[in-house]
């Protein structure tokens, strides 16, 4: 709705998510915060995660696509909506939009692994395999919105989206109200800044930490060199944050006054990290959650005495990987 949006646009970041967060709860769970002591024994702070991969779908995902869909005016709606995705994003696209009765259209790359793809055409989406990248199925969902005249939901690019995806920051602080240092994986951008906006007008003084897989350092070498860059990467365990930056992206910005701290993390680590939370709490989480977990614990001496939240951001585990966590 165009006063909505407009409204939107004139709230702070604290507002926005606040707003979203009731917006969304019918839809989308309010998932645990857990204490988790044993993942890192030798830690002296207390070591939390919060359970993204508990999530109706299986990420966090969700709230940012409820969000949008929910704020979609009624002839937006009649239209439906395109997006593109490497899974979670377009399976969370599919659930808000089966609940309001929003067609969807979702484009991938043929590297998309069966699983996401089967859960979409269950939630009643169309699908479109195009191109060779993540990045050819975006450029032609954009395409093909724009001839249309659908909107299109980025799974980055979209205040609303990164608003729905703050929700997190403020469920956590709700539940862990003296929360100093938060573990977030970035791909686009979405997930740490709407959790770093939140936090820095609610609780300034928590540590914001951007974790990367050293394969897939996209928005970590745009802050680098303070432009949004081509990235070259390599196949990594984290493929949901695997993918570059589209250019004017609103997450360049956003992480650039969020972020305090930044790691990378090797495919060694990430999967030791998947495997520690599967032997130690029979948590399976995907690879971009692992990275979440790495960084903190080659960094967990820098953060004795303090209260971690270490955001497992997703579960949905393709093929390829679950191959690997289960030699």
């Amino acid at each position: 709705m165009e006063d909505e949006t407009t409204r939107h646009r004139d709230l702070g970041w604290a507002e926005r998510i606040e707003q979203a967060h009731a917006r969304i709860r019918p839809l989308v769970e309010r998932t645990e915060l857990v204490h988790a002591p044993e993942i890192a024994p030798g830690f002296a702070g207390k070591l939390t995660f919060k359970l993204e991969q508990r999530q109706r779908t299986g990420s966090f995902k969700l709230r940012g696509a409820a969000n949008r869909i929910r704020l979609l005016s009624p002839a937006e709606a009649a239209a439906g909506v395109t997006t593109s995705s490497m899974g979670n994003h377009g399976m969370g696209v599919a659930l808000a939009g089966q609940e309001a009765g929003v067609p969807v259209e979702v484009f991938v790359s043929p590297h998309v692994s069966s699983d996401p793809l089967e859960r979409m055409r269950e939630l009643g989406v169309v699908l479109r395999v195009v191109g060779s990248s993540v990045l050819d199925a975006e450029i032609a969902a954009r395409r093909a919105a724009a001839e249309s005249g659908k909107v299109y939901i980025s799974p980055y690019n979209d205040p609303h989206v990164v608003a729905g995806q703050g929700t997190i920051g403020l469920e956590m602080l709700e539940q862990l109200p003296d929360v100093d240092t938060v573990f977030v994986a970035v791909g686009g951008g979405g997930l740490i800044g709407g959790i770093g906006a939140y936090l820095k007008e609610r609780a300034p003084d928590v540590t914001v930490v951007g974790c990367w897989p050293e394969n897939a350092p996209a928005l970590h070498e745009c802050l680098r060199r303070g432009r949004i860059v081509d990235v070259p990467e390599r196949p990594t365990l984290s493929e949901s944050t695997a993918g570059g930056i589209e250019e004017g992206s609103i997450t360049f910005e956003l992480a650039r006054r969020v972020v305090d701290r930044s790691v990378l993390v090797t495919e060694e680590e990430i999967l030791d990290a998947m495997r520690l939370l599967r032997a130690r709490r029979d948590w399976w989480v995907e690879g971009s959650a692992g990275v979440a977990l790495a960084a903190f614990l080659r960094h967990q001496q820098d953060y004795e005495g303090r209260t971690v939240a270490v955001v497992l951001c997703g579960g949905n585990i393709s093929p390829d990987v679950r191959g690997v966590l289960t030699p």
